[in-house]
């Protein structure tokens, strides 16, 4: 085993009250990839500055090997003093490093390396960032929440590039799917201490409960142990006096531990008030465009949307999805088409932004709009502490400021108030950003099972895989030109399907590139033998007509019976058949139309 190059051990770490760390390690050797978990508020954050030098611990022991390089990935950088993005990469370069790295890097992120430092949005700031501690390629990077503002291609290139760096990895993210291909060992942050699984993230959950039950298990016991002795003093033989009192102090010591004993934190307990039910039909949109100077944003798009459905929009930052869900629920004017919202809308919003924050209110005042102590939660009057505690706030952050939350309380504020709201459509733009793992399960059982009409904006794989029942995408991904399709089922379903499309496309383009010349030359024998159409050509150019309108008739049949967005989720078997059938028409009526066109040349050069 190679010696450590990073060793954090009993660490112990207080703001007053309760510490946030108490005995917490973390074991660093070379080549590590690991992934930091734990509840939001559980010092995640912390450890990792810890590591990084940022934060002293009060007590314990932290080694970091001498000749070691650690970057940490900041939150909020300092771009003092750089005059480009560029200059702030290439500043956390070394002696002896590579600064082609630098550009390459930033034009993977997105960046050409010219922008203004000042003038970058949070997304551009924390891909500059990311730069500067990639770069270097140093002994150890720490990262936390390395795929916050990052689109589905970045977040699946940065996959890439961690999984092939030989630089030791610690890591905070919120993304499942992030977690399981990159980690190799998980250490678990749990009430100030840490557990380690030499396994990746894959494996964590059902280690994780392993580990409660065993511990629900002691305690079970150690309960029943003090009943026991508690038996036994009031009721067993009389011993000598200093037995006596030895177990008397025993039995004092596991009543401390129990009592003591701190069970791991409670889970959200949530859901969302039931409104009015909406008409069935929540939502068409007909062919409708936005066009910003002249960069298509939507092309002509039509879909309709009906109570119950589920819609995930991904794409690569700039696509456009913020401005597509805005279109479809009226906040924007399409410039051409037309939109129709359903009866008996009551919609809820979750904005990534958190633009609906006012730093200075409190959490109580923010919850209830100011009225008072108490607010309706389904028709019942709750008083704000008591549902606070629903989302694990403390009742005596209810005078907090908002400003003092982290980024996931924070998020989690925000989920209390729309959940409140009575909605019968839920509009969710970036939901999972700072959420943490158990908080995301929540989340997803409550969009499952939502009696309503969701629709959300996501670059979680693993959330949209569970959650939505159709997905909407940009026809060309890499290279957005403002048409978006409807695929049914979740992100990985919609990467199935635009494969199958993309390989039957080859396949048709390669055969008619191979029947072409046999065609062709079968055609110039026919005109040179005869100077005419023979009788089966004639009748082939009458009747091809007919059979290609028939195809087209059967594709869109098919189509149509295909846009149920329910159809995928409720008879995947008859949605497999009825694709394999389409493809089979397309490509049938691809012959035919190269056939008769073949035939009509021929016809105009031999009548000519």
């Amino acid at each position: 085993m190679a010696p450590p190059i990073l060793k954090l051990d009993d660490v112990f770490l207080s703001f007053g009250g309760t510490p946030l760390l108490a005995g917490a390690a973390l074991q660093v050797e070379p080549g590590d990839k690991i992934c930091l978990v734990g509840r939001n508020g559980s010092g995640k954050s912390t450890l990792l500055k810890i590591a990084a030098g940022l934060v002293e611990a009060q007590s314990g022991e932290v080694f970091r090997h001498p000749s070691s390089t650690v970057r940490y990935l900041e939150q909020a950088p300092d771009f003092t003093g750089f005059k480009t993005v560029q200059a702030y990469a290439e500043a956390g370069l070394g002696p002896g490093d590579d600064h082609y790295r630098v550009t390459y890097l930033l034009s993977h992120l997105g960046l050409t390396g010219e922008e203004d430092p000042q003038n970058l949005s949070g997304g551009e700031a924390r891909r500059a960032a990311l730069a500067r501690v990639l770069a270097p390629e140093p002994d150890i990077l720490l990262l936390d929440e390395p795929t916050n503002h990052l689109d589905l291609p970045t977040i699946e290139w940065l996959e890439g590039e961690l999984q092939k760096s030989r630089s030791a990895l610690v890591l905070i993210s919120h993304d499942r799917r992030f977690l399981e291909k990159v980690s190799t060992a998980t250490v678990w942050l749990d009430r100030g201490a840490s557990r380690r699984l030499d396994r990746g993230f894959a494996h964590f959950e059902a280690w994780r409960d392993q580990v409660l039950e065993a511990e629900e298990l002691e305690q079970h016991k150690l309960g029943k142990a003090i009943e026991r002795e508690e038996h036994w003093l009031r009721y067993g033989v009389t011993a000598r006096r200093k037995r006596n009192m030895r177990r008397l102090g025993e039995l004092q010591t596991m009543r401390t531990q129990y009592r003591g004993h701190k069970g791991p934190q409670g889970t959200v307990q949530a859901t969302v008030s039931d409104a009015q039910e909406s008409g069935k039909l929540v939502i068409e949109a007909e062919k409708i465009t936005k066009t910003f100077g002249d960069r298509p944003i939507v092309a002509p798009f039509s879909i309709r949307v009906h109570r119950g459905d589920c819609i995930g929009l991904v794409g690569p930052n700039g696509a456009g999805k913020t401005t597509l869900l805005k279109m479809l629920t009226g906040q924007l004017l399409p410039d051409s088409g037309t939109v129709k919202l359903g009866t008996n809308l009551e919609i809820a919003t979750l904005d990534q932004k958190r633009e609906d924050l006012n730093p200075e209110e409190t959490l109580a005042h923010y919850l209830t709009d100011g009225r008072g102590e108490n607010l309706l939660v389904n028709g019942e009057q709750r008083h704000v502490t008591g549902y606070m505690k629903e989302f694990l706030f403390q009742p005596e952050q209810a005078r907090t400021p908002i400003r003092n939350l982290s980024g996931g309380e924070r998020a989690r504020l925000m989920l209390a108030r729309i959940m409140s709201r009575p909605a019968n459509l839920l509009i969710l733009d970036e939901p999972t950003n700072d959420l943490d793992i158990e908080t995301l399960d929540l989340l997803q059982e409550i969009v499952a099972g939502f009696p309503g009409t969701v629709i959300l904006v996501s670059h979680d794989r693993d959330f949209l895989d569970r959650t939505v029942t159709s997905t909407i995408a940009p026809a060309v991904p890499d290279a957005p030109d403002g048409r978006w399709i409807e695929y049914a089922g979740g992100y990985s379903d919609m990467l199935a399907q635009r494969k199958g499309a993309i390989d039957e496309r080859r396949k048709a383009e390669k055969a008619a590139e191979r029947a072409k010349p046999q065609e062709a030359a079968v055609s110039a024998e026919t005109a040179k033998g005869k100077g005419k159409l023979s009788y089966k050509q004639k009748f082939a150019l009458e009747n091809l007509p007919k059979e290609m309108a028939k195809a087209e008739a059967e594709i869109a049949k098919r189509e149509e019976r295909m846009a149920d967005p329910s159809l995928f989720s409720k008879d995947p078997t008859t949605f497999n058949r009825l694709a394999a059938e389409m493809e089979k028409f397309r490509d049938s009526l691809t012959k035919m139309e190269e056939e008769w066109l073949e035939l009509e040349m021929l016809r105009e050069e031999l009548e000519g």
